[in-house]
Order: structure tokens, then C-alpha cells, then sequence
């Protein structure tokens, strides 16, 4: 099935995989690729459910109350709840796009909720490739992959990647007003969701010097706008799906420094509280990582803060300063 990148269906008569994808994916380009795709094998049980805290103990609840938990049901019918809270965690992962050849070895790596954790390297390192995991787009040939502690096999993937938010260099506009365009991140958001995202993300003060301020119609993939203002329009949908865990995938590098400038400040909001694994082919915007990762090869070589791989001089080092001064 082919899905036109300009339409005028009406948001509330999509269908709900659709909206998982979006909720998900958050205006990724790989919509398109996913949408293609024969139906995926999904053995997974365990739910992500709206929850409640009460004397330290998770009651799940219908009502959307910013707390979200796993739900984990067990052979014995006991259910058991655990509290999202975006640890992430790769044990020695292999992974092949094919069982002849290997493209990730060996990858280990923790992110604890609120870590930035960046990965730099070469076109084909093996970045991509990572977080592609994350999400379970494809399953790993060896090693384990723990989300709060849970293998991500065992969580059924609409709701894995509902917990995940995704902004790409490329952003996907569709036709319809700048208000929908944000509300593609989450179908039933308010008008007041909208708006704040929209001011977390940066975006609220173009927005409202349009004709129409939200409700300005854009057509043709947004493209009386700028890239920069395509891009915190894409922050702006990922902020109201408000996902506890982010990859900002090359999310700079196709726009000018300047530009480059309002819309880091747009991901520094969205980023706040959340674990996020960051992809830049522009080291300045890594540098407050809280772990960064040199992967060659598919491999990762080299870990640590900006500081510290800056004093090895291995590959960072020369990554780094080939392209800037240092201070």
C-alpha cells in the first residue's frame, strides 16, 4: 500500500496502525518504508499502559496521566507493572542484515533514564544500524536488548514503539494546517498540547507570525517554509507524543550553522528528562553528551565524555579536530 505525502483525509478517520506508526515514528521518513512492509511476526506481551502511583505501588488506569508503565502478564495470571522509566540497555549484540555477514559487533552499551548518549563515526558505522534495533525494525543475531529490564522481545513492538520518539534531517510535512501537521505526533492531542510543544520545541514564535498562525494551511511538504522551520515542526510532533526516549538521527545536518543554532535550542527542550541517543555528523553538537560512542566498522572503539576522548587522541580526537579548532 502507497501512502500519497499530500492528502487531506481528516487525521480522526485514520486507522489505529496507522496512528501507532506515527505515534511511533513522529513524522519519520521510514513511515513510507514501514507502511510497504508485509505485516511484521510479533510474539511480544507485554503492554505499555497508562498508570497510576499510589503508596509506591502502579494500578493501571483509562485516563492519560503522564505516568506509563509496562504491563506484564505471567504464566501463573499474576500481573506485574513496571514503571517506564527509558534505561536502555545493549549485552554483547551482534547483528547481520543477512546470516552470511555481520554489520554489528559485539555492541554493549547503558543508557540511564535522562542519559544523552551520542554515537559518531563514519557513513556505514553502524549508527543507524543501533537504534534501528532499539526499535526493533530488525532483530538482533546475538546478545540481549533490555528496555526498564525487559527483553524487547518480549514487548510487543506497537507499543515498544510508542514509548520511542524519532526526528530525523528529513522532515515530513503533509497538507493540512501547521496545528494538525504537530498533532500527527499524537491524534488526540488538544489545541493546548499542541501549543506547548510547540514552545518547547521553539517553534511557537514562527508559528504564530504565519497569516494564520496554527491554523496556516501547508502543502507541497511544507515547502514555503524554511528547512529550520520544518525541522522544530518535526520537534514540535515529536514533543506532544511526549515519549520518554528520543534518537535524533543527523536531526542538524542539513541545515546552515546559524539555523542550526534556534533548532538545537528547540531539541535541548525536548531532550530535557528523557534518555536520547543522538546521531551527528556535526561533533559540536554532541559535545554535552553524557557518553559518547566511536563506532568503526561496526564496532565501538572508543567511549567516554567529550573531555575524556578529547585527552586519549585516538579516533575522536582526530574526528574532532580535523573539523574544528580546538579552544
Amino acid at each position: 500500500m502507497q501512502l500519497s505525502r499530500s492528502f487531506t483525509q481528516p487525521i480522526s478517520q485514520l486507522s489505529q496502525q496507522f496512528n501507532t506508526i506515527v505515534m511511533a515514528l513522529a513524522g519519520a521518513e521510514r513511515i513510507f518504508d514501514v507502511m510497504d512492509e508485509p505485516p511484521e511476526k510479533d510474539e511480544g506481551y507485554v503492554t505499555l499502559v497508562n498508570a497510576r502511583e499510589e503508596n509506591g505501588r502502579l494500578t493501571e488506569t483509562k485516563e492519560r496521566t503522564g505516568l506509563w508503565a509496562w504491563k506484564h502478564p505471567h504464566h501463573d495470571g499474576t500481573v506485574t507493572y513496571t514503571k517506564l522509566t527509558g534505561h536502555v540497555e545493549l549485552r554483547g549484540v551482534d547483528f547481520g542484515y543477512n546470516e552470511e555477514k555481520l554489520v554489528l559487533h559485539d555492541i554493549t552499551l547503558e543508557a540511564d533514564p535522562g542519559q544523552k548518549v551520542a554515537f559518531v563515526g563514519a557513513t556505514g558505522a553502524g549508527k543507524t544500524t543501533i537504534t534501528n534495533l532499539i526499535n526493533r525494525f530488525y532483530d538482533i543475531a546475538d546478545g540481549k536488548i533490555r528496555y526498564d529490564g525487559i527483553n524487547i522481545n518480549k514487548i510487543k513492538k506497537p507499543d515498544l514503539r510508542r514509548s520511542l520518539g524519532i526526528v530525523l534531517q528529513d522532515t515530513n510535512l503533509f497538507t493540512g494546517t501547521v496545528g494538525e501537521n504537530i498533532r500527527y505526533g499524537k491524534l488526540d492531542a488538544t489545541q493546548e498540547e499542541i501549543e506547548a510543544a510547540a514552545k518547547l520545541a521553539n517553534a511557537d514564535g514562527f508559528i504564530r507570525r504565519l497569516p494564520q498562525g496554527y491554523d496556516t494551511v501547508l502543502s507541497g511538504d511544507g515547502g514555503s517554509l524554511s528547512q529550520g522551520q520544518r525541522q522544530l515542526l518535526a520537534i514540535a510532533r515529536a514533543a506532544v507524543a511526549d515519549p520518554p526516549v528520543m534518537v535524533l538521527d543527523e536531526a542538524t545536518s542539513s541545515i546552515d550553522t546559524r539555523t542550526e543554532r534556534l533548532v538545537q535550542r528547540g531539541m535541548d527542550g525536548l531532550m530535557k528528562g528523557r534518555t536520547v541517543f543522538v546521531i551527528a555528523h556535526r561533533l559540536s553538537t554532541v559535545q554535552n553528551s553524557d557518553s559518547i560512542l566511536v563506532l568503526e566498522l561496526g564496532r565501538i572503539i572508543e567511549r567516554g565524555s567529550h573531555r575524556q576522548l578529547i585527552a586519549q587522541k585516538g579516533k575522536y580526537y582526530q574526528l574532532y579536530t580535523g573539523a574544528f579548532e580546538l579552544e
